[in-house]
């Protein structure tokens, strides 16, 4: 059974990673999908990748006109069924070290980026749809050099309450996944040498229960049950995908 059949479906960030692992996940599902993402050659590679039932657009979700710009070219395909919001931005800086360009890089990604990927979309969701927004467990931890960007997945947290209050005249749900660790080119590209990834790896493993990093798949299996009618009756939630990391 395909969960996403004639879905049109709309993921940022959608060129690597999760983000990537999620598209390829719907459109396997039925769903035509639309990736978003600042970097050309990725996202011609992804779509390569991903072969059929998929397009890509380069914008950056910090830009109103960028998103304008890719809602009324997914508009020409009909009306949008779900929505992954998985574009962010990370960078690990102290706070004693952070400067401001530093402070607003992580919020016009993370928090204003989402607010108006949902915002500008809003005119063009079908009623009972489904809005994705990515968190992270980093948001229930205060983990050294995650200031700004842990305050920005719990911003996102607050959006999904109160969407699924504002929205729920038109039936539309929104819910949060908030993975823990993944195996993506992003947590390596985080810190400055391999060794140094590779000492992250094995703290952040020895902290999770299930001792290991996630698969992008794993969390794409996550987004699929959100996205489709098997969660028709959840909404608001924040859902955990972290080995149990925040729950012990």
């Amino acid at each position: 059974m395909s969960l996403l059949k004639n879905k049109i479906a709309v993921v940022t960030g959608g060129s690597s990673g999760i983000g990537l692992a999620t598209a390829r996940r719907f459109a396997e599902e039925g769903a035509y999908v639309f990736i978003a993402g600042r970097r050309q050659a990725e996202l011609d590679k992804a779509v390569a990748e991903i072969g059929k039932n998929v397009s890509g657009i380069r914008i950056d979700i910090s830009k109103l006109d960028d998103l304008d710009r890719f809602y009324q070219a997914v508009g020409k395909m009909g009306k949008i069924d779900v929505i992954f919001a998985g574009a962010t931005f990370v960078e690990k800086q102290m706070t004693t070290t952070a400067s401001p360009e530093h402070f607003d890089r992580t919020f016009d990604t993370n928090a204003r980026g989402t607010y108006f990927t949902v915002q500008k979309a809003l005119p063009y969701l079908n009623d009972g749809a489904s809005i994705i927004l990515v968190a992270s467990a980093g948001k229930s931890k205060g983990l050294p050099g995650r200031s700004t960007y842990s305050a920005t997945k719990a911003a996102i947290r607050s959006f999904a309450r109160t969407w699924t209050s504002e929205l729920k005249e038109r039936r539309i749900r929104t819910n949060v996944l908030s993975p823990g660790a993944v195996d993506t080119p992003m947590f390596d590209d985080q810190f400055p040498s391999k060794e140094g990834a590779a000492k992250a790896r094995e703290q952040i493993t020895g902290i999770t229960p299930l001792a290991r990093l996630a698969r992008p798949e794993e969390i794409a299996s996550a987004a699929l049950f959100l996205a489709s009618d098997q969660s028709s009756y959840i909404a608001g939630i924040d859902l955990p995908v972290d080995g149990g990391l925040t729950a012990v």
